[in-house]
């Protein structure tokens, strides 16, 4: 009471503590990110490693293993290991204990990749390290073009010019460029002008180191001068390479120009990218998990004209596939629904107060509450998000509560014709301590957040905590500014019953008088009820634990997932042909693909088509979540248009039509929207189900058994099994002893082959300094690729002896010599030392904690996703015992909704224990708490009826919908409870005084009920972008609340009725310790 005196003592700084509030309010909020999620802090350091031509098994086991050995045992704080090898290229993910330092982890694993590097292949590079986490997703899409402007000019102008412009903004990851051709010297050798020549591709190779040098030549001191000298170690222009000499021949020098052209050139195109059925090239923008996606994807907006304008002339930049679009809109979404939710509520309030002074106490308190919650969650690193800002619209009938009670009992202390100063103090002190209970159990409930794992910790610890700080400032302003409020402007009205015998009323008081009369009629109608219900009090009780019980069987028709599906207008296709299917092929497909996107999605909802084939630059898999494991995959992005109709049914007809229009095509698709990538965290897939074992041999036909069980499970959609084990090789078996006999070594073998088709950069990289641009490039010596086009040209490709350089045959004779040069030449072809032969092999190796594990992906569809877990685990159960070394395991999210809700359920449970025990300490009795959880069971029933009336599922956000509803039910239940014990202490019987409080708590009761009710109701039609998200939270409370009033209101007072049979004690409790107290003092002042 001190401060509700102190607050009417002091009203000034009252005022100036409101306009702290406002200014720090809107600071905080001006400085706070905003995004779609909170920051999800669950740390991630991924290394790519690369070795072009090493096959995905060779890259498992001779680089992906050993470093996975080696962080297990040097890196603290590792919570799993998962890594993918494919032909090249191997990723090996390193997660981390939640708060673990990650600075410390990447010096770390640095250390043990640099110890590692001399027991991995010859020449192996150390990795590229990427710090990593759920909330790292891309955001939107740079395409380039331009009239004029080749595939391989805007690669190179993407990777070396915009790149490190766009780098420079905050918050920003951007990968290298998706799509076109990686420029390089290129020099192209002619295996028969190899031959003919007695010359080798290792010939041309040191030719190359030899003679295009980077180093300095010193200075000279000539008299008073000090010169630099340079030397021409590097040629100015790519065509001055034709004119190096490679070796001398009976005196005329060999120029490499005369076994080969060297041109400025591309690399072998690995990577195509489509945009609108034109090749194309992009810039991936990623954002960081604690950057604001909307300032991200401004900022490069805002940067992309002045790159365009010291570009080159024709250069086009455009900004496609851009989330912050849905970022913005589902903000504002929640915004305006918040918006709504306050006027709607303090219309509700007018109308039961008929007061437009007390209906401004009441809506001022509510923004300014909020603005608490702002600065408290600013002072804790939050953002402003669809969480967050969730909590605040999920609070704003709760922020009611506490201003409405306090406004309404004022009313009522001034009817008794108390003067206003004393009205306002015996108000606060009447429900001080039913106020203080009631805030402290709504924000007790709110415990089991604390219990979540994994992301959904961070998702709803920042909402819980929104509800939270709010409904604490709310306590304190219904404490200090409403009194102070209501003292100020209340004097104007007159309390009822003081008007003047010859008072006119006017309209707005005929108004009120026929809302009251209305309202007294309403209170009349369930007061008459509530006399019929207490006359039948135990088949009331039996009916309702049997309509309560009943309704818990809904629980299996409602079904569960972990978080709501939001149509973002985003479609991710994978596209998969055939294993080994060539590039152009591929794109030949995707190309069909489009025509038949484009065939079912009208234009007046497609927006844009953008087609990612084969694999990009090796460290762009650390970016990005890909399934492009080779030239055969694609992975298909679909936007539409802000317009446009469900998604979902686009998605169902595109996965009916794609397989019959496109036989022997793998179809699946995955998430693309960003709330889906977050809470996959990087999975392809809401259901994973991982066969895990060394052998593949064991664990592939289980994986296959197991992909056509998953298949049967009805809600299951596009289930595959993501590993390809039947990608084509060509395996050359090498005759050491006959490669012997002619001076070749398996060492010449294979390093004539690398050099002929992959390239001499491996293992002899050498780079020219454009001296136009600076911008250095490879210059690699290959043999070009139409020139190998069967395994007979394969064959033929030359061979060098590396100890003499010459090229010699098995079968030595005049046949061999080559016309037109002195002396003989002796040709080797590969054919002559080797054999081949055709297999298969697995194109992709993936491991989860240093084992092999082949996974069966599957997405949702038609059913919830716990009710396909069950079905899958009973499916899973009947393969029977695993043999020896193999083991199944769920992942995804399936994986995470069960340990969440596992965690809340068992956080509920001690939630409302906690209650419970707040409730003794109030009452000092076990008894009344125990009556007033009555309304518990109640709200449960009533939120799972409503679930299952709209549709939704129990997923967090319902859970935390329910979190509130209980909190409301119990807060409204101890204003009746509190009430009744007030009326037996006044002498009522427990019957009586059951009946008088439900008749004077009735306004109160369904003041709140409504206020939560109406506060909800905007979130719960959804009907903004990205309001699916919310919606269930919405409906749970409202469905748990209209429920929980009904028992409040009738079942709690039969229950008060037959369990209260004696008076509360507390007061008895004092009046003894009094006593005992009395009595030891009593014979001491004798």
């Amino acid at each position: 009471m001190w401060i509700v005196r102190l607050a009417l003592r002091r009203p000034y700084t009252v005022v100036v503590l409101c306009i702290v509030i406002v200014v720090m309010g809107g600071l905080a909020f001006s400085r706070m990110v905003v995004d779609i999620f909170p920051a999800i802090d669950i740390p991630v350091v991924i290394s790519v490693f690369q070795y072009p031509g090493l096959s995905a098994e060779e890259m498992e086991k001779r680089v992906i293993i050993v470093n996975e050995r080696g962080q297990s045992t040097t890196v603290n704080g590792i919570e799993r290991l998962e890594s993918q090898s494919i032909e090249g290229i191997g990723i090996l993910k390193t997660y981390f204990q939640p708060g673990t330092t990650i600075a410390a982890g990447v010096a770390q694993i640095n250390a043990i990749a640099q110890t590692i590097l001399r027991i991995t292949p010859p020449g192996m590079q150390p990795p590229v390290l990427v710090q990593f986490n759920a909330g790292n997703v891309p955001v939107a899409q740079v395409a380039m073009g331009g009239e004029g402007w080749s595939e391989q000019q805007l690669f190179d102008y993407g990777l070396n010019f915009i790149r490190p412009r766009l780098f420079t903004i905050p918050g920003l990851s951007i990968p290298g460029p998706y799509g076109g051709k990686s420029a390089q010297v290129q020099v192209d050798i002619d295996p028969q002008k190899l031959a003919g020549y007695n010359v080798s591709p290792n010939d041309v190779v040191t030719a190359l180191l030899n003679s295009n040098l980077i180093l300095p030549a010193g200075t000279a001191k000539m008299g008073d001068t000090e010169y630099d000298i340079r030397l021409n170690s590097s040629p100015d222009t790519t065509d001055e390479f034709n004119k190096l000499p490679i070796k001398v021949v009976n005196g005329a020098p060999v120029l490499v120009g005369d076994v080969g052209n060297v041109h400025f050139g591309f690399a072998p195109q690995t990577n195509i990218v489509r945009v609108n059925g034109q090749r194309s090239t992009f810039l991936a923008i990623l954002k960081h998990s604690e950057a604001s996606t909307t300032t991200v994807v401004d900022a490069v907006r805002g940067l992309l004209p002045g790159v365009m304008a010291q570009a080159p002339p024709g250069l086009q930049l455009k900004v496609g596939f851009d989330q912050s679009v849905f970022v913005r809109a589902a903000i504002a979404n929640v915004v305006r629904e918040a918006v709504i939710a306050t006027l709607l509520v303090s219309l509700m309030v007018l109308v039961f107060l008929g007061s437009w002074r007390s209906t401004l106490v009441v809506a001022i308190s509510i923004p300014l509450s909020i603005l608490v919650g702002i600065v408290a969650l600013f002072l804790t690193d939050n953002s402003v998000n669809i969480m967050t800002l969730g909590g605040f619209a999920l609070a704003i009938g709760m922020l009611v509560d506490d201003a409405t009670v306090e406004v309404e009992n004022i009313h009522r202390n001034r009817a008794l014709g108390k003067p206003l100063t004393v009205a306002v103090l015996d108000s606060a002190a009447q429900i001080a301590v039913p106020a203080i209970v009631s805030t402290l159990s709504i924000c007790i409930v709110f415990f089991p957040v604390l219990l979540l794992t994994g992301a959904a910790k961070y998702l709803f610890t920042p909402l819980a905590g929104a509800v939270v700080f709010s409904m604490l400032a709310s306590y304190f302003l219904s404490r200090t500014l409403v009194p102070m409020m209501s003292r100020a402007i209340l004097g104007g009205e007159s309390p009822h019953g003081s008007a003047p015998p010859d008072h006119r009323p006017g309209a707005l008081e005929r108004f009120n008088r026929q809302r009251e009369r209305a309202i007294d009629a309403v209170r009349d109608l369930y007061f008459a009820g509530l006399r019929r219900v207490m006359a039948r009090r135990a088949f009331v009780l039996v009916c309702a634990a049997a309509i309560i019980g009943l309704s818990f069987l809904l629980l299996r028709a409602v079904g569960e997932d972990f978080f709501p599906t939001v149509d973002a207008g985003l479609i991710r296709l994978h596209v998969r042909a055939p294993a080994g299917t060539r590039l152009e092929a591929t794109e030949r497909i995707v190309a069909d693909v489009e025509e038949t996107v484009r065939g079912v999605i009208p234009p007046r909802d497609l927006d844009s088509i953008s087609s990612n084939t084969g694999l990009p630059i090796f460290y762009n898999l650390a970016f990005v979540q890909s399934d492009n494991i080779g030239p055969q995959d694609t992975d298909m992005l679909i936007s539409l248009h802000p317009e446009h109709g469900p998604t979902i049914e686009y998605i169902r007809e595109l996965r009916r039509a794609l397989p019959m229009r496109h036989p022997g095509i793998q179809f699946y698709f995955q998430a693309a929207d960003i709330i889906s990538q977050v809470l996959n965290f990087g999975l392809a897939a809401p259901i994973d189900i991982q066969v895990e074992g060394n052998n593949f041999a064991l664990t592939f036909p289980i994986a296959q058994k197991l992909e056509g069980l998953i298949r049967s499970v009805p809600g299951t959609a596009d289930v595959h099994i993501a590993q390809l084990m039947n990608y084509p090789t060509l395996n050359v078996q090498v005759d050491r002893l006959k490669a012997a006999q002619i001076g070749l070594s398996q060492k010449d073998v294979a390093t004539s082959m690398l050099t002929s088709l992959a390239g001499s950069s491996l293992f002899a990289p050498n780079f020219w300094l454009n001296p136009k641009n600076l911008v250095n490039y490879f210059v690699v010596v290959q043999t070009p690729q139409p020139l190998v086009y069967d395994t007979r040209t394969l064959l033929e490709s030359p061979l060098t002896a590396q100890n003499n350089g010459s090229i010699r045959t098995g079968r030595p004779g005049p046949s061999n010599i080559v016309v037109g040069r002195p002396g003989p030449v002796v040709a080797t072809r590969l054919g002559d030392v080797a054999q081949m032969s055709r297999s298969i092999r697995p194109a992709v190796v993936n491991h989860y904690t240093v084992q092999r594990v082949i996974d069966i992906l599957a997405n949702v569809d038609r059913r919830d996703l716990g009710g396909v877990s069950a079905a899958i685990d009973r499916q899973v159960a009947t393969l029977g015992k695993m043999p020896p070394g193999v083991a199944i395991r769920v992942r995804g999210q399936a994986q995470a909704m069960r340990s969440s809700f596992r965690g809340m359920g068992q956080g509920l449970v001690l939630a409302i224990a906690l209650v419970y025990l707040l409730m003794v300490v109030n009452f000092q009795s076990w008894l009344d708490p125990l009556i007033i959880i009555m309304a518990v069971p109640g709200a449960l029933a009533g939120i799972l009826w409503m679930l299952a009336v709209s549709g939704s599922t129990l997923n967090v956000e319902s859970f935390m919908g329910s979190i509130m509803a209980v909190g409301v039910a119990v807060a409204n239940s101890i204003l009746v409870v509190n009430f009744a014990n007030d009326m037996r202490r006044e002498g009522l019987s427990a019957f009586q005084a059951a009946l008088e409080a439900g008749r004077v708590r009735f306004r109160p009761v369904v003041m709140t009920a409504l206020a939560m009710i109406i506060g909800m109701l905007p979130m719960a039609l959804a009907l903004g972008e990205g309001g699916e998200q919310n919606a269930p939270l919405g409906r749970a409370v409202i469905g748990g609340l209209i429920a929980a009033t009904v028992t409040t209101l009738f079942v709690v007072p039969v229950v008060y009725s037959l369990l209260r049979r004696k008076p509360p004690v507390s007061h008895e409790l004092d009046a003894r310790f009094a006593r005992e107290i009395g009595e030891r003092l009593e014979p001491d002042t004798l």
